[in-house]
């Protein structure tokens, strides 16, 4: 079996195909990024979802990004609310609201519910953090604002538990713990206050409309684990970034999780987030391994959850050696091509993994090909529009 076998153009009838392979028909099939920031991708990917809603039932999309914030997009595409630049300002974090393959996305998603009764769905799915982490205010005040008393505390007492958002987001603590205060009197209170409001909103949810359980869901979950994540900003301990690495995958596969009551969707975010291994970074003088959000997933959807990993041949003008995964996919006739993971495996038992010269891009690992269902292959990702 050669190369070529294992793999096709990537198109709809392509995807239609590969869908129809898989065990079970999945409700999350993520689209992994080996890189942020490749233009080319964004639109491959907007392909896709316009095929999948078109042909293939999908009602939904997901992406790395700031999952209270991602409101905004949704209810701008379900009642048009908002102009279209502070949409895209205000509706995305990590810089992707600059992305013009997003902002074609939510163009196009807002027209389509414009002209069909069944409507399509926006998420943000990662939490409200970067390295460092966002004030838990906006969560636990909102979850606080659609329960009924008798509550834990005023909304007063959080504003003064709160105290100004500077204290939680401020840069400085992603490198220097004593910055943080997630582990103060106030946040350890917090913290209290937060799992007492998850626990009434499950006591009170039968009187909570649809949309309210579901965005009251968000911002229970949201709370308790930014505050969950700020505790451990504070940790003086070695184990302090692989520990928030898998705090952040862990709230990213519990957006996830709700993602999937209002499948089938597409879901787009970074290989390492989606892969159903355990991840693994350099950061400083650590290698920081954990287990991804898909990872979690898969062991909560079984097959319902799939995997698309994409790999690019050239990224600007680094390009990858002929014994390489993406060496021998750059030889395939096609400048776009969509490859079946496990047939590619077993065609290259011996291939050597990728050493890239661009710091931004994940090469494929030739000895994890087995856990991923499908390969998106671009020969070349020339539109690098930001920094990986």
């Amino acid at each position: 079996m050669g190369i070529q076998d294992t793999a096709g153009p990537l198109d709809g009838t392509g995807i239609s195909t590969f869908l129809r392979s898989l065990p079970a028909r999945p409700v999350l099939l993520g689209l992994g990024e080996a890189r942020h920031f490749v233009g080319e991708l964004g639109e491959v990917r907007n392909e896709l979802f316009r095929h999948l809603v078109e042909h293939e039932g999908y009602r939904a999309f997901a992406i790395e990004s700031d999952c209270l914030r991602g409101l905004v997009v949704d209810d701008h595409i379900a009642t048009g609310a908002g102009a279209l630049d502070d949409v895209m300002e205000r509706g995305f974090s990590h810089g992707f609201g600059a992305s013009p393959a997003n902002r074609e996305l939510v163009r196009w998603m807002r027209a389509y519910n414009r002209e069909h009764d069944e409507k399509l769905r926006f998420f943000g799915f990662d939490g409200p953090l970067e390295y460092w982490a966002a004030s838990p205010r906006q969560a636990i005040t909102a979850l606080h604002g659609l329960l009924d008393g008798p509550l834990p505390c005023t909304r007063e007492t959080l504003d003064a538990l709160l105290g100004p958002d500077e204290r939680w987001s401020n840069e400085a603590t992603a490198m220097d713990p004593s910055r943080s205060i997630g582990r103060s009197a106030e946040a350890r209170r917090l913290r209290l206050i937060a799992d007492d409001l998850v626990a009434l909103l499950e006591t009170q949810a039968p009187q909570l409309s649809a949309d309210d359980r579901e965005r009251a869901a968000l911002y229970g979950r949201t709370a308790t684990g930014l505050l969950r994540y700020h505790y451990w900003m504070a940790d003086t301990s070695p184990v302090r970034w692989p520990r928030l690495s898998a705090l952040r995958d862990a709230m990213m596969a519990a957006n996830l999780r709700a993602v999937a009551e209002r499948g089938p969707a597409l879901v787009f975010s970074h290989n390492l987030h989606l892969q159903r291994s355990r991840s693994r970074m350099s950061f400083g003088d650590q290698t920081l391994e954990w287990w991804s959000a898909g990872a979690i997933t898969a062991t909560h959807l079984g097959d319902r959850y799939a995997f698309l990993a994409s790999a690019f041949g050239t990224t600007g003008e680094d390009a990858p050696p002929p014994d390489t995964v993406e060496g021998a996919l750059s030889a395939l006739p096609w400048d776009r091509s969509l490859v079946d993971a496990r047939r590619l495996a077993e065609t290259l038992p011996t291939a050597s993994p990728r050493v890239s010269h661009d710091f931004a891009y994940f090469p494929l690992d030739p000895a994890r090909l087995d856990l991923i269902d499908g390969i998106v292959f671009l020969k070349r990702a020339a539109d690098l529009t930001g920094p990986g």
